[in-house]
């Protein structure tokens, strides 16, 4: 591979990434949805799975040229650059699209929300291509999925809950599993617990932190990161093992899997679809025409990059 294409496909690799961390701040959107339809899903399960904890006993080493060499063996052997490359452009992206993200969604949530429904429906068609889901099986299959993810994306469960560490620790153990589990949204997840608000402000809050310290208060810093290091360590520990149960499955039952993944996406359409309706207000010509281009602009994104992605080998 020429330098210019490697670097052509590191970035593709980060700018996935960050339209996986963009989708991942607006309910009812999926970074694990935008990772199938980006064409890295299975990759980035495969490299969160060959990740082994024993490699850190190379750190004891770390200072001889044999424990450097050891360490960066184990971390390419388990695709250590493609996981920082693809989370950069995930954390970038959550740093920095998250407050445009939230902007369209509360001042244009219609057509918002229009162009996500767009978005997901057509992936579900594009990826329906690849699967077979004409048997019996697979079809009970399809209909779990879907009705799971209809029934988890119905906006009335959503209520206020406590916010407690072991609370947090749990709302990021399910809030990450939209990263490797396509069709359910991690912040609409956190709207259901009752934590979006809460979650949504910690960096704020660490911001607000950092700036006390600086001033001689490291009691707000203190505060501030505690709840954040419970969270993270929730995610953490749903993120890998999430993706080891996404991966036996991929291994033994593919195509059933994706039949389910698929069907998830589908399901969850419920919650984009039913703030199109509930914020379109008045039926009018404009607002029809608003709302249909939205969605033809989702459908266009996604027949963009399935035309695109086709190339590049992951």
């Amino acid at each position: 591979m020429s330098r210019g294409a490697g670097i052509r496909s590191w970035l593709s690799v980060y700018l996935k990434g960050a339209c996986m961390g963009a989708a991942d701040t607006v309910p009812g959107v999926s970074g694990g949805t935008i990772a199938v339809i980006l064409g890295v899903y299975e990759r980035l399960i495969a490299a969160l799975t060959s990740l082994d904890l024993r490699s850190l006993g190379h750190l004891r080493v770390i200072h001889t040229r044999r424990g450097r060499a050891a360490l960066v063996g184990d971390l390419l052997r388990a695709d250590a650059p493609f996981l920082f490359v693809l989370g950069a452009g995930v954390l970038s992206a959550a740093a920095t699209v998250a407050t445009a993200m939230n902007v369209a969604v509360t001042r244009y949530p219609a057509p918002t929300y229009a162009f996500f429904s767009g978005l997901i429906g057509a992936s579900a068609v594009v990826l329906y291509r690849y699967v077979d889901a004409g048997t019996a099986r697979r079809v009970l299959v399809a209909a779990a999925g879907f009705s799971g993810a209809f029934l988890v994306t119905d906006p009335s469960l959503a209520g206020a809950r406590p916010t407690t560490l072991p609370v947090l620790f749990v709302a990021g153990m399910v809030a990450i599993s939209a990263m490797v589990l396509p069709g359910i949204s991690g912040a609409f997840l956190l709207l259901v617990m009752g934590q979006y608000e809460y979650v949504s402000g910690i960096p704020r809050r660490v911001l607000g932190g950092i700036d006390a310290a600086l001033s001689g208060n490291v009691q707000p810093l203190v505060e501030s990161l505690v709840p954040l290091l419970a969270f993270g360590s929730g995610a953490l520990v749903g993120l890998f093992s999430v993706a080891y149960v996404v991966r036996a499955a991929l291994e033994r039952y593919r195509d059933a899997t994706f039949v389910f993944l698929v069907s998830l996406m589908l399901g969850a359409l419920r919650l984009p679809i039913r703030e199109v309706a509930e914020n379109a207000g008045s039926v009018s010509v404009g607002v029809v025409a608003t709302i249909g281009v939205s969605v033809v602009c989702g459908v266009a994104v996604v027949s963009v990059l399935d035309h695109y992605t086709d190339e590049l080998q992951y």
